[in-house]
C-alpha cells in the first residue's frame, strides 16, 4: 500500500490518572511549564501528514481541555467511555465520517512523542495495516507466581515494550473494536491486543525511549529534571524605559489601561513597564533592543499596543527552544499608585507572555519627590528577565 495522506489521530485523554497522585487528571498537569496534553497533541497537529486530530475527553474536563490546548488545531472533542477501550471506539466512531485511510491511536499521557515516531507509524501502517512502536527490554525479566516465587525467565531478546501511537488501517481497527464491543470484550489493554484477537498480524517499528507514559508522581519528577537539564543555559537580562507625560486621560502600564490626568508622550502607547520587559528579554537573548526591532522611525508602530512587542520577545525565546523562568518590573513614579493595580498588572503580563502568574513580579517605588519622576513629569521602569535556553543554541 502506498503511503496515505489521509491519516487521522485518536488522542485518548479521558482517563483520571489516579496513580499519578493528587493534582487532577495527569494529562492536564504541566510538565516543563506546558500542559501534558498540549505537548502530546502539538506533535500531531503540526505533523504534515496528519489531517485530523480527534481528542477523546471526559465531559467533566471540557473547560480544562479547552484551556490546555488553546491554539492547537483539532476536531471537536468527543466524550470518552468507562474504559480506555471504550474511549478509543468513541474516537474512531467520531472520525468515521472523515473516512481516513490510516489512524494513529495515542495516549495523551505520552507527551514526548516525536515527529520521527509519527512518520514511522504512518509508514508502517501503510505497508502492513497494523503496527506498533516498540523499544527493546534491557532488564532481565522474571515471571513470578501467586506466591511471589520466580517461575521462569523469558528470553529478553524476544521481549519488547509497546508504546503509542499504534497505527492501523482505519476500517480494519474500527471493525475490530466494534466486534469486541458487540462480544462484550472490554479487557484488552491496548489496540494491538484487539487487532491480534481479530486475527490481524501486528508488525513492529522502532519506538523511542523518550516516548514514555507518565503514570506515577516519580515519572513527573524525573521528566521535569530531564527537561530542566536540557535548558541549562540560564540567562538574565535587564531593561529600562522612561516616558514623559503629555496631554491625555489615561496611561498604559504593564498592559493595563490606568485612568490618569495625563497621558504619555510616546511613539507607541508608551507602556514603560512592557517596554522595559521587552528590553530585558532581548538582552537575555543578546538580541538587540526594542528600538532595533521596532524603530520609532517606522510609522507602522505609531500608537501601537505594546503587548505585541512583548509577545514578539517571548516568541524569540520559544523559537530558540527556551522558556521564561521569571519576569520582574519595577515602576518608578509618584502617581498613579501601583499597589492597588499590582495583581491586575501581573495577571496581564502573565496572559501576554503565556507564563504562570507565579513567575511575574510587579513592584513600585517613588523617587522621594526627587528628579523628573518626583516632579511628576513622567514615569520610569526597570525590568529583569530570567530565561532558560538549551546549551549550544
Amino acid at each position: 500500500m502506498a503511503k496515505s495522506q489521509r491519516t487521522a489521530v485518536v488522542l485518548v485523554a479521558a482517563g483520571r490518572g489516579l496513580r499519578a497522585g493528587a493534582g487532577g487528571p495527569k494529562q492536564y498537569r504541566t510538565i516543563g511549564g506546558v500542559p501534558v496534553i498540549y505537548r502530546a497533541m502539538e506533535a500531531f497537529s503540526g505533523h504534515p501528514d496528519v489531517f485530523a486530530v480527534q481528542p477523546v475527553v471526559n465531559p467533566d474536563d471540557s473547560a480544562m481541555f479547552t484551556a490546555a490546548v488553546a491554539g492547537l488545531k483539532h476536531e471537536a472533542p468527543t466524550g470518552g467511555g468507562a474504559t480506555r477501550q471504550a474511549s478509543v471506539l468513541a474516537g474512531l466512531e467520531a472520525l468515521a465520517s472523515h473516512k481516513p485511510d490510516i489512524v494513529l491511536i495515542h495516549d495523551a499521557a505520552r507527551p514526548f512523542v516525536s515527529a520521527g515516531v509519527i512518520s514511522r507509524a504512518i509508514d508502517a501502517a501503510s505497508r502492513t495495516g497494523a503496527a506498533i512502536p516498540v523499544v527493546p527490554v534491557t532488564d532481565t525479566i522474571k515471571v513470578a507466581g501467586a506466591s511471589g516465587d520466580v517461575e521462569g525467565t523469558p528470553d529478553r531478546a524476544r521481549l519488547r515494550i509497546a508504546q503509542t501511537p499504534q497505527s492501523f488501517r482505519f476500517d480494519v481497527i474500527l471493525e475490530a473494536h466494534r466486534r469486541a464491543a458487540k462480544d462484550g470484550r472490554s479487557d484488552f489493554t491496548d489496540d494491538a491486543a484487539i487487532a491480534e484477537w481479530a486475527g490481524l498480524t501486528v508488525a513492529t517499528f522502532e519506538g523511542d525511549v523518550a516516548n514514555m507514559k507518565l503514570t506515577t508522581p516519580e515519572d513527573f519528577v524525573r521528566e521535569e529534571a530531564r527537561l530542566a537539564a536540557q535548558l541549562g543555559d540560564i540567562r538574565t537580562g535587564t531593561g529600562y524605559d522612561v516616558h514623559a507625560f503629555g496631554e491625555g486621560d489615561h496611561l498604559m502600564l504593564c498592559g493595563v489601561r490606568v485612568p490618569h490626568t495625563k497621558g504619555f508622550l510616546a511613539h507607541s502607547d508608551g507602556d514603560v513597564g512592557l517596554h522595559a520587559l521587552v528590553d530585558a528579554i532581548l538582552g537575555a537573548l543578546a538580541d538587540g533592543d526594542i528600538g532595533s526591532h521596532f524603530p520609532p522611525s517606522d510609522a507602522k508602530w505609531k500608537g501601537a499596543s505594546s503587548d505585541q512587542f512583548l509577545k514578539y520577545a517571548i516568541e524569540r525565546v520559544t523559537q530558540r527552544g527556551g522558556r521564561i523562568a521569571n519576569l520582574e518590573v519595577t515602576m518608578i513614579c509618584e502617581r498613579p499608585k501601583i499597589g492597588p493595580l499590582r495583581d491586575t498588572m501581573r495577571a496581564r503580563i502573565a496572559e501576554i507572555s503565556g507564563v504562570d502568574i507565579s513567575r511575574v513580579a510587579v513592584k513600585a517605588t517613588t523617587s522621594e519627590r526627587l528628579g523628573f519622576t518626583g516632579r511628576e513629569e513622567g514615569i520610569a521602569a526597570t525590568a529583569s528577565a530570567t530565561i532558560r535556553l538549551p546549551w549550544g543554541v
